[in-house]
Order: structure tokens, then sequence, then C-alpha cells
């Protein structure tokens, strides 16, 4: 469905859940990382792109001091007292994500009227695709628009990732919540996660795309995979004697090797090395350089498979295919996207040999684990917006 037939069609849902129209609706992306994994939290550089698979979020006021959420989803609904202190709820509960974003608004001194929102999204949970920031950003688009103050784009992505880090748990760096912001249609955004500079990088040339193929094995980041990794990497930094992991370099690594553990040795040496491919892969992106940008990224994955070690054996085997159909076939590069332990990987393909690549990708990943892969394509995408009023 297109974005206005999945607005047409949130305003029905939410007239039947509702029994009145929607005063507002807004969406908000998910995102791909084309590449540049787990270096958003080390001051590096990240270059994601904003999806065509949107959180949706119709709303209308309901009178009261309480703001009511519904899922579509069937996650059931969570209730807001705007007269009480928000405090975060059950650990893992989708609600936490808005909720976040609710404080942050309240903590501004932006108050909205209660109001009734139903949620609905196209982008697949648990998949790496940032389906957390696409519905902290479609909530903060929200409230922006009841409380009738727009705020800086910069601030409204560190606002939603503070609500990742306060209320769900979730220690992730920016780079979701800026591309989920600050998308582009036919632009990749090159993000220095250190300055917060973000800098738009033209994919004009349809003649690729990105194929974005769900492994369908769900993980979840609050297990604390993630936020041991974050640790290593600032214990590194720490007998490196730099601020952040941004600051090293290969050989200052290498010198220091004797005074770290293996695993923080290998955790520092993927960070450095994906900052590197992920500034490298934007200049070839200009200039157009796919098969440059595909070797990038299959360095960045078998660095994610064997230094950090995010990745799994269904994503392993979804790279090991696309490196089997390769150039001749229409693949020029594929590596694991998000934070690992399951979820997507992405691989650059030629768009006129789309159909023979899902068809061969899905049949053998299939065929070699027994699970049914979800394959869909996508082009650069818009990033939040408002679709009414």
């Amino acid at each position: 469905m297109t974005l206005n037939e999945l607005a047409r069609q949130i305003a029905l849902d939410f007239k039947q859940t509702c029994n009145r129209e929607p005063q507002w609706i807004v969406a908000a992306p998910g995102r791909v990382n084309v590449i540049g994994e787990h270096t958003d939290y080390n001051d590096g550089f990240v270059l994601p792109m904003a999806i065509d698979r949107y959180t949706l979020i119709a709303a209308a006021p309901n009178g009261t001091t309480q703001i009511t959420l519904r899922s579509s989803a069937g996650q059931g609904q969570a209730r807001v007292d705007l007269t009480s202190p928000l405090q975060p709820g059950t650990k893992g509960d989708w609600a936490n994500y808005p909720l976040g974003v609710i404080a942050g608004f309240l903590a501004r001194g932006l108050r909205p009227p209660g109001f009734d929102a139903l949620i609905h999204s196209t982008v697949p949970l648990g998949g790496g695709l940032s389906s957390s920031a696409a519905l902290e950003v479609a909530t903060a688009t929200l409230l922006e628009v009841i409380t009738g103050q727009k705020l800086d784009p910069v601030e409204k992505a560190l606002l939603c990732q503070k609500a990742e880090h306060d209320y769900a748990g979730v220690p992730c760096g920016i780079m979701d919540q800026f591309i989920s912001v600050m998308g582009k249609e036919n632009h990749l955004l090159l993000l220095d996660c250190r300055s917060r500079r973000p800098e738009l990088v033209p994919m004009s040339d349809s003649s690729v795309a990105l194929l974005i193929v769900n492994t369908n094995v769900k993980h979840e980041l609050t297990g604390g995979g993630y936020a041991q990794r974050r640790a290593q990497c600032e214990q590194a930094a720490q007998i490196l004697g730099v601020p952040s992991l941004r600051d090293a370099s290969e050989d200052l690594l290498q010198a220091a090797r004797s005074r770290m553990d293996d695993v923080v040795f290998r955790r520092a040496r993927h960070v450095i090395g994906e900052i590197q491919r992920t500034v490298q892969a934007a200049a070839e992106v200009r200039a157009s350089n796919w098969p440059v940008v595909g070797q990038l990224m299959y360095a960045s994955h078998a660095s994610l498979r064997d230094d950090y070690e995010v990745s799994c054996a269904e994503l392993d085997v979804v790279v090991d295919i696309g490196r089997a159909i390769g150039p001749a076939g229409g693949v020029m590069g594929c590596r694991m996207t998000g934070g690992g332990f399951g979820g997507c990987a992405v691989a650059l393909v030629r768009a006129d040999q789309m159909a023979a690549i899902s068809q061969r990708l899905a049949a053998e990943y299939e065929q070699r684990t027994n699970i049914k892969p979800t394959l869909f394509v996508s082009r650069p995408a818009a990033g939040a917006m408002v679709l009414k009023p």
C-alpha cells in the first residue's frame, strides 16, 4: 500500500475504533543502514536511508486529561494521565517508546490536551529496521502538531533518543532517530555522530535498488548484548587513551593489542574499520561506483560476524547466497543491517534483475533454514511528515 492508502486505512480504522474522524494523521519511516553498524555510539559515521515502510498515528482530542494509545497490531492499549508524573511501564512494553516521547515534551513545558491515538506500522518489528525509532518520531511529530510547537530537527531526534534510553532501557545511538526525522527521497544520509551534522548523499541512479531480506529471526536488544558491546567499546577507548574509538587508528590499536583483552580488541577493530568503510562508501555512492560499494558491504558483514559477533547463522546464509549470485546475477553487495542478533540483511542489486534475485534468495534461504524470509525493495524515502491536517 502507498502512504496515502495507509493514511486512508488508518482513518477508517480510527473511526471504527473511536467513533469519530481523526483530526491528525502523521507518519515516520523505518530505516535501513547501508553501512556503518555500531559506529553511532562511538562518535563515528553512519550511512542510512529512510525506507518506504512507515509507522502512522491517527489521533483526535478526547476532552480529558488522559492520552489513550492503541496499537492496531493487537498489542493492547496504554493510558497516560497528564496530571500525574510519568514513569516507564513494564520492561519490554511497546508503550514505553511513545511514553518517553510524551515525557520529553512535558519536560519542555509542551503539554498537549488529552487525545485518543491509533498506531499502525508497516515497519517489521524486531527486524533491525528501527520500528522503535519510527514509533518515537511519529509520536513526536504528532505532539508537534497538537501543541503547535515544531522542534528543531536535531532537538527532535535527540528527544526521541532520550525516550529510548530512559523509558525503553535501550542505550541506542542517534542514527535511527536522525534518519527517521531527516530522511529525503532519493538520498542517503551521511551522519557524523560526533558533530551531529547530517549530509545528504544523492542516490538518484534508478538502475540500482536495495533489497531488504528479513530473516524472520527476531532479536531483543534489551537482552544485554547491545549494552555489553557498548561497554567494551568504551573500555577500548579508555585503554587507547582517546575520547572515543572515532579518534583511534588501526596503528594505535595494533600498538595497544597486548594491553587489552582479545574480545575488546576485536570490538575496537570492527568500529575503527567500519568508520573508514562508511566514509569511503558515501564517496562511492556519490560517484555511482556500485561494485566498490558492494565490496565495502561484504567487508562490513565479515567484520560484524567475526569481530563484533552480532550476526547469526540465518543472516550469514543470506549473505552467502548473495555472494553466490554475484555481480553477474545482479547482486553487488550484501550485509546484515541493524543491531544484529537476527533481523534483516540488505543487498545492493541491479533493479532489472530484482525478480530473479528475490526468487532465488527466498528459495535458497528457505531450503537452508526451513524459515520463509520476507523480502521487499526500497528506494530512499522521505522522513517524518504530517498527512492530516
